[in-house]
């Protein structure tokens, strides 16, 4: 047996044996689920995840649904780079018009929310029933994303007297709750987390899992120095969410673009499976995804 297969079947069978409450039911992570993008953006950075119409996201629904999507993944906010500003109520109607799209196309579907505003979250989840909150900001009012931008606070430490509104409002309505981090290397991703998630579950919030952020806050270095140690945020005990899927770390890396970084996505999530046992992996190509996570699984059933 090679010395990668051995780190393969360590890996995946040291996968945090957690499962989540999503909508009143109980969805195991032990094995790795796909979640599906869907942005109902005109400017997210790949251009092949953009869906504006209803009949675009409807479709868009029902292709994450048919190619083994578990999970789909709502945003109406563009965190690229250089990608314009919008305001909340804008969020707020193209995030209306989406979910009520994929409720209409896959009404029993597992639907998280891409937002960083409390507001829109609260939407989501009591008006259209997204089961997820999905946060990039980590809790950051200001909406700050690790890039250029950034400001110096963003990195603050919060208190219990001084709770984020987007972890009171997670705890409030009982859903999962996605913690991103935008620290550059993984000592400081997990003290970040060990300090926000002591706080949260402070406030009574259940569910969390944990998002190391590629593409935030990070060089392409620091992204896959972080990749090679990302087994290490399994000392957390809770479940870890992947999202790398057509990012400059892998785009840059190959000297391509999004549209040419499909095979180098495939290939990191393949290395994410083995090197940090994931529990969900967020990806534009859903079919291609749920293909590298069977392939995977049944390797192991014979390590």
């Amino acid at each position: 047996m090679s010395i990668l297969l051995i780190t393969f079947a360590n890996h995946m069978k040291g996968m945090t044996p957690y499962t989540i409450n999503v909508g009143g039911r109980l969805m195991d992570l032990s094995e790795p689920k796909v979640m599906g993008i869907l942005n109902a953006t005109p400017d997210s950075f790949y251009a092949g995840s953009r869906r504006q119409t209803e009949d675009e996201i409807a479709a868009r629904a029902d292709q994450i649904a048919a190619e083994g999507g578990d999970i789909i993944d709502v945003g109406a906010y563009s965190t690229r780079p250089g990608a314009a500003r919008v305001t909340a109520a804008e969020e707020m109607e193209r995030m209306r018009t989406a979910l009520k799209a994929v409720r209409a196309a896959q009404p029993d579907a597992v639907v998280s929310v891409d937002t960083f505003r409390p507001e829109v979250a609260r939407m989501a989840v009591e008006e259209y029933g997204a089961a997820i909150i999905n946060d990039v900001s980590g809790g950051n009012v200001d909406g700050a994303f690790g890039c250029e931008e950034m400001k110096e606070d963003a990195y603050k430490e919060y208190s219990c007297a001084d709770v984020p509104p987007m972890f009171s409002e997670a705890a409030r309505l009982g859903v999962p709750y996605i913690l991103m981090s935008s620290r550059p290397n993984v000592d400081s991703i997990m003290q970040d987390f060990a300090l926000k998630v002591r706080l949260l579950r402070g406030i009574g919030q259940k569910d969390i899992i944990l998002d190391p952020g590629f593409g935030f806050g990070k060089t392409v270095y620091e992204n896959y120095a972080v990749l090679a140690r990302l087994g290490r945020l399994r000392e957390m005990g809770l479940p870890v969410l992947v999202g790398a899927s057509r990012k400059s770390m892998i785009s840059r890396l190959l000297g391509t673009d999004a549209d040419g970084s499909l095979v180098g996505t495939v290939v990191v999530n393949t290395i994410v499976m083995a090197m940090g046992g994931a529990s969900i992996l967020r990806v534009h190509d859903v079919k291609e995804c749920a293909e590298a996570v069977k392939t995977v699984k049944e390797t192991m059933r014979h390590v």
